[in-house]
């Protein structure tokens, strides 16, 4: 896996090269500089539709996660973004950062369902948005017919992937393959604690879809709300630098481009696609690869500001989630003896009585309650200094 993930990546990297070399690097630098400020509006679109798809994921939490506030979990969400984006793991990476982080606030069932949740709800309103509005404006595109039918063949097995996972979550099957090594004592005591851990989801997974399927509604209804302002944000592109720029082509542009990423998602950094599919999709609708090009770059200026962004909150995150462990361990454990602190205070010992060590056989008898005046000590008398040396 991490051989094609790399080889993607190289072959990516090698595309993109090739199409900067095509439409010229001073015209790009030209494009993007008419953009001027007006790049900022693009880039705060991408976040802005990433805090709505946190009020959908948030219909997918489970447990006392649900509690989460949203100034929380966005945070969380913006984590899993960046390792998403920034790491070759096909989108996993970020989905196991997003569980880590929860299970550090919550049970680790509840975690993990609701990141498996979160992550079908929002590929499957992807699926839905972008297959489906590109349908509703296929007759504003001239595309070939092979492609059109590579993208409705990709579409298809991609659908029929969530279809069964939809359905292994519904049914709690996900650990079925484990439990079968399990009841063949196959992997001995690690696979008996993957096996228990991962029944726990699966019971996790059960009860929400038994119990909640209009969250479920809630939360794809979000994520469909969160990628429209897409629409917006490509007519406000359009706007800059066209000079009849029509929301009717912004949605054109948006769709395909997100169907285009629905099908391209296993490609690290969408390194070549993001910049290639625009530019077929730009041409599509009469305009140049210049145009394309620029738009393509512009959308991973904004996946990369926001990428930073949930760089600094997951060392945030992690950094505070470690002092929280701390604080709780050390409420559970007490004070450590620093080497020093037994040393009892002279004249400690005399009214308390010493406590046995466990195996040492010997118990003392407490001390008589003495007078004022202090006797004069004999050497069959131990001082309290005496007794502190024997303690430690």
């Amino acid at each position: 896996m991490k051989k094609l993930q790399s080889a993607l990546l190289l072959i990516g990297v090698v595309f993109l090269g090739y199409l900067l070399w095509k439409t010229g690097p001073r015209e790009l630098w030209r494009e993007l500089r008419l953009l001027g400020w007006g790049i900022i509006p693009v880039l705060l679109s991408e976040g802005i539709a990433e805090m709505i798809h946190t009020i959908g994921w948030r219909y997918c939490l489970s447990g006392a996660q649900r509690s989460i506030p949203w100034r929380r979990l966005f945070p969380i969400r913006m984590a899993g973004y960046a390792i998403n984006y920034l790491t070759p793991t096909a989108a996993l990476g970020g989905e196991a950062t997003k569980a880590a982080l929860l299970a550090a606030r919550s049970a680790g069932p509840e975690a993990v369902s609701g990141v498996l949740i979160g992550k079908l709800c929002f590929a499957f309103a992807h699926l839905l948005f972008a297959v489906g509005g590109s349908l509703l404006v296929l007759w504003k595109v001239r595309l070939p017919v092979a492609m059109w039918a590579a993208m409705l063949i990709s579409s298809a097995a991609v659908g029929t992937g969530m279809a069964i996972f939809l359905l292994l979550q519904k049914a709690g099957k996900l650990g079925a393959l484990v439990r079968w090594f399990v009841n063949r004592r196959i992997g001995g005591a690690p696979m008996q604690r993957l096996a228990a851990n991962i029944t726990q989801v699966d019971a996790v997974l059960q009860a929400f879809y038994r119990e909640r399927p209009g969250d479920l509604a809630r939360a794809v209804c979000w994520h469909l709300l969160g990628y429209s302002l897409g629409i917006a944000q490509t007519w406000y592109f359009l706007f800059l630098l066209t000079p009849n720029a029509s929301w009717l082509s912004a949605a054109v542009v948006w769709f395909l481009g997100m169907w285009f990423d629905l099908i391209t998602f296993a490609v690290p950094l969408n390194a070549g696609s993001l910049e290639g599919t625009r530019i077929v999709i730009l041409k599509a609708i009469g305009a140049d690869a210049l145009l394309g090009m620029t738009y393509g770059v512009s959308l991973r200026l904004a996946m990369l500001f926001w990428s930073g962004f949930g760089l600094l909150c997951y060392v945030w995150l992690t950094v505070r989630d470690h002092k929280a462990t701390e604080r709780r361990d050390h409420k559970t454990t007490g004070p450590q003896d620093s080497g020093t602190a037994d040393r009892e205070k002279p004249g400690q010992l005399d009214n308390q009585t010493p406590r046995p060590r466990a195996g040492t056989g010997w118990v003392q008898r407490p001390r008589e309650p003495q007078s004022n005046s202090v006797p004069a000590r004999t050497p069959s008398q131990p001082s309290s200094t005496a007794w502190s040396r024997s303690e430690r």
